[in-house]
């Protein structure tokens, strides 16, 4: 596939929360490396857990850069954190793209990955996100639900796996009430630690993570679209951060 182009030489960096698990890494570079034949060489960065980090990526890059943060949300790391990088890198020419979610693409793939999980139209699904303590976060979270609710044509409630309530166990556990089929909805991109709980929580079946999905990769190159139009609405910049 001919790589589209980018704001002049701008070098991609893919921007991931960073895990433990070595599957969860894999995947975050087979995303890259989709991405990578969409636009060109696509690096990546993580903000958390392992390196290199974003700051140490931009520090060492000469061109523009464009700043993609593959992240679910817009809570702490897409606000406040990935903007702090950029601003500890001292790279001067930054174009950073809007979070990956929400979106009505990542809700086709969480109803394709609860299909290969068992789930059918009638049984119960409990979305399953991370959490966050930003308010703004959340919202987007329940904006994801709603997405794959429509989709499905029944409601979808979240379950939280770490910050912020409810938990997902006790969404699960509700729900169990009036159905008796129950499916948790993987609202991750990778596996890892909290994907692995979600086993545990007591639900019919659990849909893998989002994952390298070429869906996901054309949703990517739509925020680097939306960022080298003009047309992003990240909601965090420092002084060097911009949109064209």
């Amino acid at each position: 596939m001919t790589p589209e182009p980018t704001r002049g030489r701008a070098a991609p960096i893919l921007v991931a929360h960073g895990t433990r698990s070595l599957a969860g890494v894999d995947t975050i570079g087979r995303i890259a490396a989709l991405v990578g034949q969409r636009i060109g060489q696509t690096r990546v960065a993580f903000v958390d857990v392992l390196g290199p980090s974003p700051s140490e990526l931009l520090a060492e890059t000469d061109d523009a850069a464009l700043v993609i943060p593959v992240f679910l949300a817009a809570g702490y790391h897409v606000r406040r954190d990935i903007p702090a990088h950029v601003e500890a890198s001292g790279h001067r020419d930054v174009t950073m793209c809007d979070n990956l979610g929400p979106d009505p693409v990542l809700a086709e793939v969480m109803r394709d990955r609860l299909w290969t999980a068992g789930w059918r139209p009638g049984d119960s699904v409990v979305m399953a996100a991370a959490g966050s303590s930003d308010p703004l976060a959340l919202g987007e979270v329940e904006k994801a639900a709603a997405y794959l609710s429509d989709l499905i044509g029944d409601d979808v409630p979240v379950g939280y796996i770490a910050t912020a309530t409810p938990r997902v166990p006790e969404v699960v556990a509700e729900v169990r009430k009036r159905r008796r089929r129950v499916f948790i909805a993987s609202y991750l991109l990778a596996p890892g630690l909290f994907h692995s709980r979600l086993a545990e929580y007591g639900a019919d079946g659990v849909g893998e993570p989002l994952g390298a999905d070429p869906r996901i990769a054309d949703l990517v190159v739509d925020r680097v679209r939306a960022a080298v139009d003009g047309s992003a609405t990240s909601h965090a910049r420092p002084g060097n951060v911009r949109t064209m």
